[in-house]
C-alpha cells in the first residue's frame, strides 16, 4: 500500500481562515471563524488527500535561528488580533479530536519542521503534500513533494508541482529561494535587493541561473542602475535568500511513524463541535449523540413501590416528566428524584396514589430543586398535588446566564457545563411521528440521569450567577415569577364560546361579502388567497404595475399590496379579506379549538425562557398577539370574559414604559423633565425637533416624533424610519439627527452603549439581566449595524420587562396581603388582565397603580393607566 503524509503549515492556515471568514461567534461569544475554516479544510483533505499519514506544524515562538542573522526578520508584522489568538487552543484541540499529530520545535518555524519531514518522506518512499497558505513552501516541490496554496478563502487551493513552477514563473522549484532573495519579502521583512520586483528577478534568474551566478556576473546585466543596485546590496541578497530557504535539517524529534492518521475520535469530534456551534458540520458528517451511548458511565437506581423517608427526603431533585409541550393536556410519563440517599425513579400510578409523596410534594419545607418549575407545578395540578418548595430551576439559571443557549432539554445545558452523562430526549423518546414514550426500564434511567445532572448543576450555576450578579434576578425575580405563571397557567381565562361562534359567523358572512365584491372588480372569480391567480388579476387583467416578481409569479405580499392602495379598489377589499380571513382561522376557529373541556377556559402557557430581552412570551394560544388594528380584531376580546357572572375584567397598563426608562438609563435632561413635568413626550419631541411652540405642532409633527421616539427605543435606523413614515432616508436621516441633537443624553447613551457592548461582549438591564452580542464586532457592516441596534435597544426592552415582571411579583403579594379574591389572569407585554369582583374595584383602583408605579425607582416617574369592564374589549 502506497504511503501519503499530509503536511499542514498550522499558523498559516489559521491566519488564512481567521481573514477569510466573517467574524464568528459560538453562543458564549467565542470568536470561531478561524477555527471554522480550519475545520473545513481539514475535512477537505481527509476527503480528498485520504492520508496515511498526517502532521500539523506550528511556530514556536516569535524569535527562531534567524533572528540571530537577521534581528529584523518578521519585524514589520502586526499583533496577532486577539480575535485570532483565543482560537489557537481550539485548533490545537481540534486536532486532538481528529487524532492528527502536532508539533512545534523551538527555535524553528512551522516551515522548516516541514521542510525536515518532507525530505525524509520523500527519501523514504512517500507520497507528500505540503498545504499552507504561504508561499515560501513551494521551494520543497518535487516530484513527489506537491505543495498546495490556499487562494481565496482556505478550500480554493493552486498545486505547485515542479511543473507547475516552471510554467508560472519560468524557472525551476529550487530558484524560489533565488528569487525571494532578490525581491525579497515584505510578510517576512525579508529585505531583498531594493527595486527589484517579482518580474525583474525572474527575468535575471532565467537568464543568469542562479542568484549567485547574476552576483557574480552583474556586470552583464542590462540597465546601469540595476547594475549599481545589484552590487550595492549583494550582501543583502545573499542574506535575504538565506533567510527564505527553508531548513531541510532541523533537529525534529518526531519519526515519520509518529505522524500515522488512523481516523478521529467521534465523540471528542461531537463534543467540540458542539461547544463552538458547528451544527452544520454535525450534520454533514452525520455525528449524533448516538456515539454518547456507548460512554455513558453506569448509574445505580431504585424504582420505588413503595415511599421511605429517604426516597421523600428535603433537599431533593425532582424531575416530573411530561413529553407534550401543552403539559395542560398532557399525561405525566414518570418522576425521578435524587438526593443525599440515593437515586429513585418512581412510577406514575405509585405517586398519584401515594398520600405521602402528595404530603412531601406541598410540604414548604420540603426544598426542590427542578428543570422547568412552571411546568412541573402545572403537570401535578391537573392531577390535584400540590407542588411547593421549588428552591431552584436550573432551566431559568441557564436561560438568565445565558438567554441564547437552548434550552430544549437538559442534556443541552448540562453538556454546556461539561456533564456529559444523560442523553438527549430526542435519542431516548425518538422525534416527529416516531416519539413515543420507551419502555419502563429506559424511561426510568434516562429520568434518573437528568436528575442526577440538575443535583450537579445547581451548585455551577448558583457560583456562575453570584459571579455575574444575577443571583437576586434569579431569586428574586424569575424564581417567584415561575410560581406567579404557573398559577395563572393553571387558572385560565374563560371563554364565551356561543360569542365567539357568533363572530365567527359574522365575520364568515363578511368575508363572503368582501369576496363577492372582489370578484365583481376583477370581472370574474377566482381562488383570492392563491398568491399566483391574484397575481394574474392584478397585473396582467387589471395592468397594475408590477412593484416586485418572484420565482413562481408576481409578489402580492401586504407591504406590495399596500403600495398599490391608491391604484385601484380592489386591493383595499383584498387586504381587508386577508385580515378577516386571518382573524377566522387563527382566532376563532384557532381559540375555540383550544378551550379546554372541563374548565370552558384557555390556559395559555407563558415562555419564561424563550426571549433574549426577558419579555414573556405566550402559547396555546398565543393571547399576546391578538391583532387589534382591526375593530373585528379588537372584537375578539369580548369573548373574553370573568368566571362568575357578576364580576368584571380589570386591564391596567404601563404609560409609555419604555421611555421613561430611556430617560432613566440615558440620564437625558430634557426627557426627564418632560415626564417629570407630566408632558405630552411626543408632542414635547415634536416642539424641540421641529424648533416650535406647543400650539404650532401639528398632528403630522407629532405623529413623526412619536415615531422616531418609539424608533430610538428599537435602535431605528434611517431606513427603518423612512418605510414607517413613508419619507425619504435622507429625510429620515435628518429627522433622527435632530432628535439626537435634542436629546444629547440619549445620543451619548447609544454610543457608549456600542463601545461597552464592544468591550465586553454583551449588555445588561437594570437588574443585570444579561445579553450576549457577538456580532457587535462583525465586519460585516449589516450584521453589526443589526448587532449594534440591537445592544441600544435591549436594556431598554429588557429592564421594561423586568419592572413588570417585578409589578407581577409585587401584585401577587398586595393581593394577597389585602385577603382579596381578584386574580391577575394574563400579562400582555406592558399589561396586567385582573377578574374582580365588582366589591373590589375601588380597592383595585387605588392599590394596582400604586403597585405598579412603585415596582422599581426610576428618575422619572412611572404611569399606569387602568379601565375595567364585563369584558376584557371593554376593559380598554
Amino acid at each position: 500500500m502506497s504511503k501519503k503524509l499530509v503536511l499542514i503549515d498550522g499558523n498559516s492556515i489559521a491566519y488564512r481562515a481567521f481573514f477569510a471568514l466573517p467574524l464568528l461567534n459560538n453562543d458564549k461569544g467565542i470568536h470561531t471563524n478561524a477555527v471554522y475554516g480550519f475545520t473545513m479544510m481539514l475535512m477537505r483533505i481527509l476527503e480528498q488527500e485520504k492520508p496515511t499519514h498526517m502532521l500539523v506544524a506550528f511556530d514556536a515562538g516569535k524569535t527562531t535561528f534567524r533572528h540571530s542573522t537577521f534581528s529584523e526578520y518578521k519585524g514589520g508584522r502586526q499583533k496577532t488580533p486577539p480575535e485570532l489568538s483565543e482560537q489557537f487552543a481550539f485548533v490545537r484541540e481540534l486536532l486532538d479530536a481528529y487524532k492528527v499529530p502536532r508539533y512545534e520545535l523551538e527555535n524553528y518555524e512551522a516551515d522548516d519542521i516541514i521542510g525536515t519531514l518532507s525530505v525524509k518522506a520523500e527519501e523514504e518512499g512517500f507520497e507528500v503534500k505540503v498545504i499552507s497558505g504561504d508561499k515560501d513552501l513551494t521551494q520543497l516541490a518535487t516530484d513527489k513533494i506537491t505543495v498546495d496554496i490556499t487562494k481565496k478563502g482556505i478550500t480554493d487551493v493552486d498545486s505547485y508541482t515542479p511543473a507547475f513552477i516552471e510554467e508560472k514563473y519560468g524557472i525551476p522549484a529550487e530558484r524560489i529561494i533565488d528569487m525571494k532573495g532578490l525581491m525579497g519579502d515584505t510578510s517576512d521583512n525579508i529585505p531583498g535587493v531594493p527595486g527589484v520586483g517579482e518580474k525583474t528577478a525572474l527575468k535575471l534568474l532565467k537568464e543568469f541561473g542562479t542568484l549567485e551566478q547574476l552576483l557574480e556576473n552583474t556586470d552583464k546585466v542590462s540597465g546601469k542602475k540595476l547594475q549599481e543596485k545589484l552590487e550595492e546590496f549583494k550582501e543583502q541578497a545573499i542574506l535575504s535568500k538565506q533567510l527564505a530557504t527553508i531548513h531541510k535539517e532541523a533537529p525534529v524529534k518526531f519519526a515519520l511513524e509518529d505522524t500515522i492518521y488512523e481516523g478521529y475520535d467521534e465523540k471528542k469530534v461531537y463534543e467540540l463541535f458542539k461547544e463552538l456551534g458547528f451544527n452544520s458540520l454535525l450534520e454533514k458528517m452525520d455525528i449524533t449523540e448516538s456515539a454518547d451511548e456507548q460512554i455513558l458511565e453506569e448509574i445505580k437506581f431504585t424504582i420505588v413501590q413503595g415511599f421511605t423517608e429517604e426516597v421523600l427526603a428535603s433537599d431533593s431533585t425532582i424531575i416530573i416528566e411530561v413529553m407534550e409541550a401543552n403539559y395542560h393536556k398532557s399525561e405525566i410519563q414518570g418522576i425521578a428524584i435524587v438526593n443525599e440517599h440515593g437515586s429513585f425513579f418512581i412510577p406514575t400510578e405509585i405517586a398519584l396514589k401515594s398520600e405521602l409523596f402528595k404530603e412531601w410534594a406541598s410540604n414548604e419545607r420540603n426544598k426542590k430543586t427542578v428543570y422547568d418549575g412552571k411546568r412541573s407545578i402545572v403537570a401535578l395540578g391537573w392531577k390535584g398535588i400540590d407542588l411547593n418548595g421549588v428552591e431552584f430551576d436550573c432551566l431559568i439559571a441557564s436561560y438568565i446566564l445565558n438567554p441564547a443557549l437552548s434550552t430544549e432539554d437538559i442534556a443541552t445545558i448540562a453538556k454546556a457545563k461539561g456533564l456529559n452523562q444523560v442523553q438527549s430526549d430526542e435519542i431516548v423518546y425518538g422525534k416527529g411521528a416516531k416519539r413515543c414514550c420507551p419502555d419502563e426500564n429506559i424511561l426510568a434511567e434516562h429520568l434518573v440521569r437528568k436528575a442526577v445532572a440538575l443535583h450537579k448543576l445547581k451548585e455551577l450555576y448558583i457560583e456562575d450567577l453570584k459571579q455575574n450578579e444575577q443571583y437576586e434576578l434569579f431569586t428574586d425575580l424569575e424564581m417567584p415569577l415561575a410560581r406567579i405563571l404557573a398559577d395563572m397557567e393553571s387558572e385560565g381565562i374563560t371563554v364565551d364560546i356561543p360569542r365567539l361562534q357568533s363572530m365567527g359567523k359574522e365575520i364568515g358572512e363578511k368575508l363572503a361579502s368582501l369576496e363577492k365584491s372582489i370578484y365583481e372588480l376583477a370581472g370574474e372569480e377566482f381562488n383570492v388567497n392563491s398568491p399566483k391567480q391574484l397575481g394574474v388579476i392584478l397585473f396582467e387583467k387589471l395592468n397594475l404595475p408590477v412593484v416586485k416578481k418572484t420565482k413562481t409569479g408576481y409578489s402580492t405580499s401586504a407591504d406590495i399590496l399596500e403600495k398599490l392602495a391608491d391604484q385601484h379598489p380592489i386591493i383595499k377589499y383584498i387586504l381587508d379579506y386577508r385580515q378577516l380571513g386571518k382573524l377566522q382561522s387563527t382566532y376563532i376557529e384557532g381559540l375555540l379549538k383550544v378551550v379546554h373541556n372541563d374548565t370552558a377556559k384557555v390556559h395559555t402557557i407563558y415562555n419564561q425562557v424563550l426571549t433574549q430581552t426577558g419579555r414573556l412570551s405566550s402559547t396555546d394560544p398565543n393571547l399576546q398577539n391578538i391583532p387589534i388594528r382591526l375593530e373585528e380584531g379588537r372584537k375578539i376580546r369580548q369573548a373574553f370574559v370573568p368566571s362568575h357572572s357578576d364580576w368584571v375584567i380589570f386591564a391596567a397598563d404601563y404609560s409609555q414604559i419604555e421611555l421613561r426608562v430611556l430617560a432613566h438609563i440615558a440620564n437625558d435632561a430634557n426627557l426627564i423633565d418632560a415626564f417629570n413635568n407630566d408632558l405630552d413626550i411626543h408632542t414635547k419631541t415634536a416642539m424641540d425637533v421641529f424648533h416650535v411652540k406647543e400650539d404650532e405642532v401639528t398632528s403630522n409633527m407629532r405623529r413623526q416624533a412619536k415615531a422616531v421616539n418609539f424608533g430610538i427605543v428599537y435602535g431605528i435606523s434611517d431606513y427603518g424610519l423612512s418605510q414607517s413614515l413613508d419619507i425619504t432616508r435622507k429625510d429620515a436621516g435628518k429627522f433622527i439627527a435632530r432628535y439626537l441633537e435634542s436629546f444629547p443624553g440619549v445620543k451619548e447613551y447609544m454610543e457608549e452603549i456600542v463601545q461597552d457592548a464592544k468591550q465586553k461582549g454583551y449588555v445588561e438591564t437594570l437588574l443585570h439581566r444579561r445579553r450576549y452580542i457577538p456580532e457587535i464586532t462583525a465586519r460585516n457592516f449589516n450584521v453589526r449595524s443589526f448587532a449594534e441596534r440591537t445592544a441600544m435597544n435591549t436594556p431598554i426592552q429588557g429592564s421594561a420587562a423586568d419592572i413588570i415582571k417585578k409589578a407581577m411579583i409585587d401584585m401577587a403579594e398586595r393581593l394577597k396581603s389585602e385577603n382579596l379574591n381578584s386574580k391577575v389572569l394574563l400579562q400582555v407585554h406592558d399589561e396586567l388582565i385582573f377578574e374582580a369582583p365588582r366589591d373590589e374595584i375601588q380597592i383595585l383602583e387605588k392599590i394596582v397603580p400604586e403597585v405598579m408605579e412603585n415596582a422599581v425607582e426610576l428618575k422619572v416617574p412611572l404611569k399606569v393607566d387602568y379601565s375595567f369592564g364585563p369584558t376584557w374589549y371593554d376593559a380598554k
